[in-house]
C-alpha cells in the first residue's frame, strides 16, 4: 500500500514537471501585458476587472474545456491534436467532412510548431528580465544570457529528457509552492482582492470597453497558452494525475499569484514587472534563478511535444520520414528528432535576437495557440456527437459554447498579426503546406503505382508457375494493397527468378498509440510459398521491422540476419497529368529526395537490403 502511494505521488510530481511548465510560468508576463493593453495604470476598478478576466479565462478554457471535457477524448490513453484527429476521422462517415476535418487537424498541428518556437523564447526572456528589477546593470546582458541558455538547452536534446526529467517535478513543485504561498500571504493582509473572483467584474470590464477590450482579451489569453499540454501529455501520466495536480496545486497557486499581483499593483501603483515586484528585494535573485529553471522546463516540455508530434505526423503520412532517435529504454515517447530540433533552435534564437524582449514577443504569442484550440474544439464536437452519442442540442450547447469563447480569443489575438503575430502564422502556413502536400502526394503515388502493377491473384496464376525458384527467403516491402509491389516486379524483370520463400511485408500504422506484442503480426499464406506479413505499429511508436520479425518467429519462421529485404524507392517526377499543382509536384519531389529511406526508418540491416528504384509520374 505504501509503495502504491509512493508511486502515485511520483506520478503527480512528474505531471507537475512535464505538463504544467508552460502554463505555470505564464504569471511572469500575463498580468503585466494585460495592464499594458488596458492602458489604465493601477486604477482599482480596472485591476479588479483584469484579475477577474484572467481567473475566469483559466476556469472556462483550462478547467471546464480541457480538464473536464477534452481529456475524455483519449485515443487508447493518448492525447494531443493528432490523436484527436485520428479519433474524429475514424468516427466520421461522411468522406467530404472527414477531408475537411483532416485539413483542420493539419492546420492545428502546423500552428503548434509556431507555438513551439515562441514558448522557449518568451519564457526564458521573461525570467531573465527579472534581473533588471534587481539592478539595471544586467540590462545589456539579458539577450546574450538568454541565447546562451537556449543554445545549451537545444544541444542537450540529443541526450533526451529522461535523465533530467526527475528534476522537473521537484523544481516545478517548488515553483508553484513559492508563487502560491507568496500570493496567499499578501491576500491574507488584503482580502478585498478576493472580490475579483466575481465574474461580474470581468463582464463589466469587457462591456465598458467595447471593441477596445479585444486587445485585453488577447493579453489575458496568455494565461492559458499551455493548456494544450494538459491534453497532449495525457498519455504519459493519465487523466487522473493531471486532473488532481490541476485542481489541488496548479490552479489554486495560479489564482493566488494573479490576485496577489493585482493587490500589489493597487497598493503600490507600480505596473511594470508586477510579478517580480511582489517579492522582497532580498529574494529577487533566488526567484529569478527559480523562474529561469521553471521556464527552461516549460521550454523542454514544448520541445519534447514538438518531437512527439513530428513522430506521430510521420506515422500518419503527414510528414516525410525523418531520423527519430529513442532516448530512453524505459519510457515510451521519449524521442529526439534532430531535424526538428535544429529548425526549432534557429527559429527560437532568431525570435530572441529579433524581438529582444518578452514585451515585444507577447505581441506575437497567442494566435497560434488560439488557432489550435479552435481546431481542437471542432474535432471534439465530432467525437462528442459521433463517438460519445451526444445529441446535436447537447453538442451545440456545450462544445458550441467553447467554440464561441475560442473564436473570441482567436479574434482578439488576430489584432496582434502586424505586431509580430505574423510569425507563428507564417510558420504554421509553411508546415501546413508541407504536411498537406506530403499527404496528397503519398496518396497520389499509391494511386499511380496501382495503375501499373498486377493483383496478387493474377501474379500467382500467371507469373509464379513459370519462374525458377532459388534458395533463400526474400521479403518485399509492400503497400497495404491487394497488388504486387514494384520491387518484386522489377526483381523478376532483371533476374528472372523468384526466391524459394517470399514474404510480402506491409507495415501499418494503427489508430492507437501503442500495439501490444500479441497484436503485432498477422501472417497469411497465399499459396506457392508466398506469405502476406502485416506488422502493426501504433502512431506513437518507431517501427522496428527486424525486432518484430524476430519476436514472432513462431508465427513466421524467419531470421532477419539471413533474409534478403527488397525495398522499392520511388522517384517522384512532375507530369502533365491532373493531380498536384506544378509547384506542389516539385515540392513533393524535393521532400521525397530528402526523406529518410525505408531501410533506415524501419531499422532494416543495410547489408541485407536490395533497393530497387522506380520513377512515378505525379
Amino acid at each position: 500500500m505504501a509503495q502504491a502511494d509512493k508511486s502515485k505521488s511520483a506520478i503527480l510530481i512528474g505531471a507537475l514537471g512535464i505538463v504544467f511548465g508552460d502554463i505555470g510560468t505564464s504569471p511572469i508576463y500575463t498580468f503585466r501585458e494585460c495592464l499594458k493593453a488596458a492602458g489604465q495604470g493601477a486604477a482599482p476598478e480596472a485591476v479588479m476587472g483584469l484579475l477577474s478576466l484572467i481567473v475566469w479565462t483559466l476556469t472556462i478554457i483550462v478547467t471546464a474545456k480541457y480538464v473536464v471535457f477534452v481529456m475524455r477524448a483519449d485515443n487508447a490513453g493518448e492525447g494531443g491534436i493528432v490523436a484527436l484527429l485520428d479519433l474524429a476521422g475514424a468516427c466520421e462517415p461522411d468522406k467530404r467532412l472527414a477531408a475537411v476535418l483532416l485539413m483542420a487537424g493539419i492546420a492545428g498541428a502546423a500552428l503548434f510548431f509556431g507555438d513551439g518556437m515562441i514558448t522557449p523564447a518568451i519564457s526564458v526572456l521573461s525570467a531573465i528580465e527579472g534581473l533588471n528589477v534587481a539592478t539595471p546593470v544586467f540590462e545589456p546582458y539579458v539577450v546574450p544570457i538568454v541565447v546562451a541558455i537556449l543554445v545549451v538547452l537545444f544541444l542537450a536534446q540529443s541526450r533526451g529528457s529522461a535523465r533530467i526529467g526527475k528534476l522537473f517535478g521537484p523544481v516545478m513543485a517548488t515553483w508553484f509552492a513559492v508563487i502560491g504561498l507568496a500570493g496567499l500571504i499578501h491576500i491574507l493582509r488584503d482580502p478585498a482582492v478576493l472580490w475579483a473572483l466575481d465574474p461580474r467584474h470581468a463582464v463589466g470590464f469587457l462591456a465598458s470597453h467595447g471593441v477596445a477590450s479585444l486587445a485585453v482579451l488577447g493579453s489575458a489569453f496568455l494565461a492559458v497558452t499551455g493548456a494544450e499540454a494538459l491534453y497532449a501529455d495525457m498519455g504519459h501520466f493519465g487523466r487522473g494525475p493531471i486532473r488532481i495536480s490541476w485542481f489541488a496545486i496548479v490552479f489554486p497557486a495560479l489564482v493566488l499569484n494573479y490576485l496577489d499581483q493585482g493587490a500589489s499593483v493597487m497598493a503600490t501603483g507600480g505596473v511594470d514587472s508586477p510579478f517580480y515586484r511582489m517579492f522582497p528585494s532580498w529574494s529577487l535573485y533566488p526567484v529569478v534563478l527559480l523562474a529561469t529553471a521553471a521556464t527552461v522546463i516549460a521550454s523542454q516540455a514544448v520541445i519534447s511535444g514538438a518531437f512527439s508530434l513530428a513522430q506521430q505526423a510521420m506515422q500518419t503520412t503527414l510528414l516525410p520520414r525523418l531520423d527519430v532517435l529513442q532516448t530512453s529504454t524505459e519510457a515510451k515517447g521519449q524521442v529526439y528528432v534532430p531535424t526538428i530540433n535544429w529548425i526549432l533552435m534557429i527559429g527560437v534564437i532568431g525570435l530572441v535576437l529579433g524581438f529582444r524582449s518578452s514585451d515585444a514577443l507577447a505581441s506575437a504569442y497567442g494566435i497560434a495557440v488560439s488557432g489550435t484550440m479552435v481546431t481542437t474544439t471542432l474535432l471534439l464536437g465530432v467525437v462528442a456527437h459521433r463517438a460519445w452519442g451526444w445529441g446535436l442540442v447537447k453538442t451545440a450547447l456545450i462544445v458550441g459554447t467553447f467554440g464561441i469563447v475560442d473564436i473570441a480569443f482567436f479574434a482578439a489575438n488576430a489584432l496582434k498579426i502586424f505586431d509580430g503575430g505574423w510569425f507563428p502564422l507564417l510558420i504554421g502556413l509553411i508546415v501546413f503546406t508541407l504536411m498537406s502536400t506530403w499527404h496528397a502526394g503519398r496518396r497520389l503515388i499509391l494511386e499511380r503505382t496501382d495503375e501499373d502493377t498486377m493483383t496478387i491473384d493474377a501474379f500467382l496464376k500467371d507469373v509464379v508457375p513459370s519462374l525458377p525458384r532459388v534458395k533463400g527467403t526474400a521479403v518485399f516491402l509492400a503497400a497495404p494493397r491487394d497488388t504486387i509491389p514494384f520491387a518484386l516486379i522489377d526483381n523478376i524483370r532483371h533476374n528472372m527468378v523468384l526466391h524459394e520463400h517470399v514474404g510480402l511485408l506491409t507495415v501499418l500504422t494503427e489508430r492507437q498509440p501503442f500495439i501490444g506484442a500479441e497484436q503485432r503480426m498477422d501472417v497469411h499464406d497465399i499459396g506457392l510459398d508466398i506469405s502476406r506479413i502485416i506488422l502493426h505499429f501504433g502512431f506513437a511508436e518507431r517501427p522496428d521491422v527486424p525486432a518484430a520479425l524476430a519476436a514472432n518467429k513462431d508465427r513466421y519462421p524467419i531470421d532477419p540476419g539471413d533474409t534478403s529485404f527488397f525495398v522499392g524507392r520511388e522517384r517522384a517526377v512532375a507530369s502533365v497529368r491532373p493531380g498536384l499543382a506544378p509547384w506542389r509536384e516539385k515540392l513533393f519531389a524535393l521532400m521525397t529526395r530528402n526523406a529518410v529511406g525505408a531501410t533506415d526508418y524501419f531499422r532494416i540491416p543495410a547489408r541485407r537490403v536490395i533497393e530497387l528504384g522506380s520513377q512515378v509520374e505525379l
